[in-house]
C-alpha cells in the first residue's frame, strides 16, 4: 500500500493550503480515504473522510473551512483548507481503508502544516 502525502507548509492565519495524497490504484479505487491530524502532545484525530461514492464526513472543528475531495483520474485525495487558524497546526496524515466513521489500516507519511498568528 502506497500513500504519498504532500502540500504542507507555513501559512498565516486566514490563509489556505491544499494537501494531496496520491495512492496506489488498487487502494484508491476500493477504499474510503481520509485525513487525520496530530498536534504536539495530542492524539491523532480525524479531520475528514470520503467514500468512493463521494459521501463525506468532517470533524466539527473544520466544517465550513475544509473540503475533502478525490480525483479518480489521478488516484489522489485532496484536502482544501481555507480560513486556517493557529489551532489547525499539526502533522496531517493520509489514511485509507475503514469506513466513513472508522479509521483505516493504511497510513501515509505525515505532512506538517504550521499556521502562524
Amino acid at each position: 500500500v502506497q500513500l504519498q502525502a504532500s502540500g504542507g507548509g507555513l501559512v498565516q492565519a486566514g490563509g489556505s493550503l491544499r494537501l494531496s495524497c496520491a495512492a496506489s490504484l488498487s487502494v484508491f479505487r476500493t477504499n474510503v480515504m481520509g485525513w487525520y491530524r496530530q498536534a504536539p502532545g495530542k492524539q491523532r484525530d480525524v479531520v475528514a473522510r470520503i467514500q468512493v461514492s463521494g459521501s463525506t464526513r468532517y470533524a466539527d472543528a473544520v466544517k465550513g473551512r475544509f473540503t475533502i475531495s478525490r480525483d479518480s483520474a489521478k488516484n489522489t485525495v485532496y484536502l482544501q483548507m481555507n480560513s486556517l487558524k493557529p489551532e489547525d497546526t499539526a502533522v496531517y496524515y493520509c489514511n485509507a481503508g475503514g469506513g466513513l466513521y472508522s479509521m483505516g489500516a493504511y497510513w501515509g507519511q505525515g505532512t506538517l502544516v504550521t499556521v502562524s498568528s
